[in-house]
């Protein structure tokens, strides 16, 4: 099992219900395919480096999980196609963390 990270920039556009309804999906995908959540980061809305979708703010989270390594391309291919989620990005943590 590996260690990833999935980053998540969320339009600041919705609903707090529907915010967390998004993370919750997305830990429910890592979950469906083998995967196991270790934590998730909220950052709360901050200002986006560059204007994307007309929007100057985001919610950014960060959810850590395991998984084998074909996981994270399952969870890209799910979550590219989520209306509320603006930009995400799956990295693979480092063993000496």
């Amino acid at each position: 099992m590996n260690k990833y990270e999935l980053a998540l920039i969320v339009t600041a556009k919705i609903e707090d219900e529907q915010r967390a309804e998004v993370v919750e999906k997305c830990k429910a995908l890592i979950e469906r395919f083998g995967g196991t959540v270790t934590g998730v980061d909220d950052w709360g809305k901050k200002r986006l480096a560059y204007e994307v979708q007309k929007m100057k703010e985001a919610f950014y989270y960060f959810i850590k999980f395991e998984a084998d390594s074909t996981v994270p391309a399952e969870i890209e291919s799910r979550v590219r196609i989520m209306e509320n989620v603006i930009r995400y990005l799956v990295v693979k943590q480092d063993e000496a963390e």
